[in-house]
């Protein structure tokens, strides 16, 4: 019972995103015209199914970028069972307060479970995968600041407050790309897990340096696998990073689609720089699922900023239709869960099997 009750106490602020999203999208609609922003959604009729593609699009990319990340010494691992992977932990990681936290350890954990794939495999892949992600969306927020300059720098008192998002916007994207890469290169030099073991066994516990000791050749089996994620040097992070730019791309592309949709004209330069921005600050406010209201909010400031006619009706039916979108997918995430027998408690288990 009480360590029931500590587990309360620890989880509560997670709670407070999702509190803080929900205050924010009921201001969000108090905003907008919903009445307008109803019609506009039932002008568009069955093509609002084309807004589920791009999302499908982002999985399948991301899919077949992390199935190049595993040992290649069994081969690749089935397209199909990643793929219902990643739709799973990526349901989990934006629908859960502080997600990630639970939907990343699931990845290695369910690999094992439906495709035999050992955890530490799995581990390798997992670590590279989120550090690719990083490099790529430093790109990708560098190639959205550089080609809408122009507009992040005139939009930017209107939308932040103050002078200077487009200067911000390319800092920010580059630095998040040197860090990542960074980080990669040290992570894939083959001794990073070993020299976190030998720093780590200089704690002055003696319970602590017998647990180490035990687990010493599990740390050096996880830089091998590392090492062999590198195989073929940096340059076979290549291609795997052109999926997942690509994949960074249909997010910009949903929004593009959607505008399109909805009969606004605007061009895909000026949806790519504002759609940048906007998911480097869903990254800042990760603790909010989804992030609930920040980017909305955030979209519906980029509309007036960019003059479009009746933006509070068009900016609702946006966020509306984005978050409908949202709605399918993770309702079909949760659905494979249920079928497959899944369950949240299952990142836990890989955490205990690590211990």
């Amino acid at each position: 019972m009480q360590a029931h009750h500590n587990k309360g106490k620890k989880s509560w602020p997670r709670y407070v995103g999702l509190l803080v999203g929900l205050a924010l999208i009921a201001y969000l609609f108090s905003k907008v015209d919903l009445a307008g922003s109803v019609r506009l959604i039932g002008s568009i009729g069955l093509s609002s199914l084309l807004i589920l593609l791009p999302y499908l699009g982002l999985h399948l990319l991301e899919t077949a970028a992390w199935q190049r990340l595993f040992p290649k010494e069994n081969g690749l691992a089935p397209f199909f069972g990643l793929f219902k992977i990643q739709v799973v932990t990526e349901t989990v990681s934006m629908t859960l307060p502080a997600g990630v936290a639970v939907g990343e350890p699931l990845r290695p954990w369910l690999c094992r479970k439906f495709l035999g794939i050992p955890l530490p495999d799995g581990f390798a892949s997992v670590a590279v995968r989120k550090l690719l992600l990083g490099v790529t969306q430093g790109f990708y927020t560098l190639v959205g600041a550089l080609s809408g300059f122009v507009l992040l720098q005139a939009a930017s008192l209107q939308v932040v407050g103050f002078e200077g998002l487009g200067v911000i916007m390319i800092f920010a994207g580059f630095s998040i790309t040197l860090a990542f890469m960074l980080l990669l290169i040290l992570m894939t030099n083959g001794n990073a897990a070993q020299s976190l073991h030998r720093f780590m066994m200089k704690i002055p516990f003696e319970k602590a340096r017998q647990w180490l000791l035990r687990r010493e050749e599990g740390f050096a089996e996880t830089d091998r696998k590392l090492q062999g994620v590198k195989s073929g040097g940096m340059k076979s992070f290549l291609p795997v990073m052109v999926f997942y730019v690509a994949a960074w791309m249909m997010l910009a592309l949903e929004s593009y689609l959607i505008l399109h949709l909805l009969g606004l004209k605007v061009t895909f330069t000026q949806v790519l720089a504002f759609d940048t921005a906007l998911t480097i600050l869903r990254a800042i406010f990760f603790f909010i699922p989804s992030g609930l209201g920040i980017q909305d909010l955030g979209y519906l400031a980029f509309f007036h900023a960019l003059g479009l006619p009746d933006y509070l009706a068009y900016g609702g039916a946006f966020v509306m239709l984005r978050r409908l979108k949202e709605v399918v997918w993770y309702s079909t995430g949760y659905g494979v869960m249920f079928m497959e027998g899944i369950h949240l408690q299952d990142a836990q288990q890989v955490s205990e099997e690590s211990a």
